[in-house]
């Protein structure tokens, strides 16, 4: 599929004749169980007509009166405290797994073994190598797969990527990008399981880090080597027993790197920027121009050209919301904003369409083939951070 035909079917596709239905079992319902929920009660009447009408089967979570309250709220038909019930069930056609990460690898290829189209959430595993065996299996399978690196997903972003695509930005020299959150800066925040490397994998570098990595992916290229450094400012947090537990992942993290195009990159992100809520933000230089990206603002789009027009010298702001812009057409007037939680009735839909009309889920969504690269960048840092030394990015594909 080649780039621009992606494009159109994410601007808009639609199912031939009457949309199906498709049946979804969800694991996990909390933070990003509400998301997706929200994503799939949207989408009928939002992306219309719609490409697919999801049909919301089951819930499953470990928490039998949490889980069945999920189920009551969002409108699924069950509510499981166990994955295989979601897998067994013949009605779901799509696993959504939202769960913590590691609940990622087993419930995902046991739902690609057993015909599942799988939906995962980012980061898809806590390394490269269970990232590995999770795309393995749903290559074998022959199933859909996407991972959800929902900022894809936004207008703004979308329209960056064909500004870059197009060439009118030129050759590409600088890629930086931060991801700053407050969060857990209080020593007496309690502990979770973000802050377990045997359920998390990593810390802000797998939280937030593995966004802004692909981010830099999907706009410059392919990073090639990597240098990166850690820190961990809080090492114990309170477990809610009296005691306190050792926190055993990175609170920060920044890196260099190089992409396959020549152009150099900077990373950085943490949980300890106070002030900061949400500011995933990155800048992109070239030749031509410049654009630059606030997740806070995520309408807006910084741009700026390189071309000798002194009246408008500096960065314009373009607010991202006419007819023509990417997804407008399925909202509002020109003007009218949309929101953070829109970005998954994009993402869902494009992975909706790619079930549906047998379309790849990349270049404009992420599959696990994008997910497993991204575990290999984060591994690769954190093998920089210990040894102090530059690291090469290989796949194993």
């Amino acid at each position: 599929m080649s780039e621009e035909r992606g494009f159109t079917s994410m601007a808009g596709p639609q199912a031939t004749g009457e949309a199906p239905t498709i049946g979804i079992g969800m694991l996990g319902y909390a933070f990003m169980g509400k998301a997706h929920a929200n994503a799939f009660r949207t989408i009928p009447y939002m992306m219309y007509p719609p490409v697919a009408i999801p049909r919301l089967v089951g819930v499953a979570g470990r928490n039998e009166t949490a889980v069945t309250e999920a189920a009551r709220r969002y409108g699924y038909e069950h509510a499981y405290t166990r994955w295989q019930d979601l897998v067994e069930n013949p009605d779901v056609q799509v696993f959504d797994n939202g769960g913590p990460n590691d609940a990622h690898a087993e419930p995902s290829i046991a739902a690609a073994q057993a015909g599942k189209h799988v939906f995962c959430e980012k980061p898809l595993a806590r390394t490269a190598e269970e990232a590995k065996t999770m795309l393995d299996a749903v290559q074998k399978a022959g199933v859909k797969h996407m991972v959800a690196y929902n900022y894809r997903f936004v207008p703004a972003i979308v329209l960056a990527r064909n500004l870059i695509s197009s060439g009118q930005l030129g050759r590409i020299f600088h890629f930086r990008a931060v991801y700053l959150q407050d969060w857990i800066i209080d020593p007496e925040f309690p502990m979770t399981w973000r802050f377990t490397k045997a359920v998390a994998g990593s810390g802000s570098l797998g939280d937030l880090g593995s966004h802004i990595l692909d981010i830099g992916r999907f706009l410059v290229g392919e990073p090639t080597k990597v240098m990166g450094m850690t820190k961990t400012f809080i090492d114990e947090r309170p477990d809610g027993a009296g005691g306190r537990t050792k926190v055993d992942v990175d609170d920060a993290v920044t890196a260099m790197m190089e992409f396959d195009n020549g152009a150099l990159g900077t990373i950085e992100a943490t949980r300890f920027a106070n002030g900061h809520r949400n500011g995933n933000m990155w800048e992109i230089n070239g030749e031509k121009g410049s654009i630059r990206f606030n997740l806070e603002r995520l309408n807006e789009l910084d741009v700026y050209w390189a071309d000798g027009r002194k009246e408008t010298l500096g960065f314009t702001n373009v607010l991202v919301s006419e007819p023509y812009h990417p997804y407008w057409s399925n909202w509002w007037p020109a003007g009218h904003m949309i929101g953070w939680e829109h970005t998954f009735v994009h993402e869902f839909h494009h992975f909706f369409n790619a079930i549906v009309n047998d379309q790849d889920v990349a270049p404009y969504g992420a599959d696990f083939v994008d997910g497993y690269k991204n575990a290999v960048i984060c591994d690769a840092i954190l093998e920089s951070a210990q040894t102090g030394r530059m690291v090469d990015i290989k796949y194993d594909l």
